[in-house]
């Protein structure tokens, strides 16, 4: 069955940038790293996601600080978009400071019906590529959605029960957030506008960026790996997190050697789900 966004299927582009230390420099001091990787280094899983990012200009932007709908994207006019989840492969070490191409494809654009109303994903896969060697292929869901009606209250958390074999508490705050959202080049309002956050998306704070938390599950997946590297990796979003409220980083090793993984929220909810497999 067809659709309104199919012309956008198959849609490619391409970007080329050299993976910079003094950024990863940055993202080692935003993560209160004791060790900063350097020129050379294999990039960390997830620290890609701090490269190849458009920079929309300011006169580009649409009101909620993200590039404009269209261009790449579809120009889905549902007022809230996300990053749900992502599946990725790490093929190869990418080096620091070795000069690297994303190739991105539309694969998919599909429209649900959620609790709430119409939920569109769209999958885009990504291949990042050093000296022609692909080393890391992602593929990512990117959902737009209706937002919530004025006053609707949010749906009570569900105690989630997956017992942990590791659990590491994270106390997220402003600077961490507005850090990340500049070493991202993201202008999400959500991540830095409280009164934006509140009085036009419903939320009730700041939230916590959905990468930044598969990031710190992906560094928990390394730290309990036995010191191998990851094969993939693989999280969805379950529910957000928010500025101030410590939540829990938590996993444990599964009877066919992967690594079932979770951010549990300060209520005992299930925020983000996620699996890993070790090289």
């Amino acid at each position: 069955m067809s659709n309104a966004y199919d012309d956008w299927v198959g849609r490619e582009e391409a970007h080329t940038q050299r993976i910079d230390a003094a950024v990863v420099q940055a993202m080692a001091a935003t993560l209160d790293l004791e060790r900063a990787p350097v020129a050379g280094d294999p990039l960390p899983p997830g620290w890609q996601w701090l490269f190849f990012n458009p920079a929309a200009r300011r006169s580009g932007l649409g009101d909620d600080g993200h590039p404009r709908r269209g261009g790449f994207l579809p120009p889905i006019e549902l007022p809230r978009r996300m990053w749900a989840g992502s599946r990725i492969s790490y093929l190869a070490d990418l080096p620091i400071g070795a000069e690297a191409t994303r190739r991105s494809r539309i694969v998919k654009v599909e429209n649900k019906m959620g609790k709430r109303g119409s939920l569109w994903f769209v999958t885009v896969e990504h291949t990042t590529a050093c000296e022609g060697e692909p080393c890391i292929v992602e593929e990512q869901d990117i959902v737009y959605r209706e937002a919530p009606p004025p006053g609707a209250a949010a749906a009570a958390p569900e105690q989630y029960e997956g017992q942990a074999r590791w659990s590491r508490a994270v106390q997220p705050d402003t600077t961490l957030l507005f850090r990340y959202s500049a070493l991202t080049f993201n202008g999400h309002r959500i991540h830095y506008d409280q009164a934006y956050a509140r009085n036009e998306e419903g939320y009730p704070d700041l939230v916590v960026h959905g990468p930044l938390t598969a990031t710190l599950l992906q560094q928990l997946a390394l730290e309990y790996g036995e010191g191998r590297p990851l094969a993939s990796f693989a999280f969805r979003g379950v529910s957000p997190l928010f500025v101030t409220r410590a939540f829990r980083i938590e996993g444990h090793t599964q009877e066919d050697g992967t690594l079932a993984l979770w951010a549990r929220g300060p209520d005992g909810e299930l925020a983000m789900s996620a699996t890993a497999a070790l090289r």
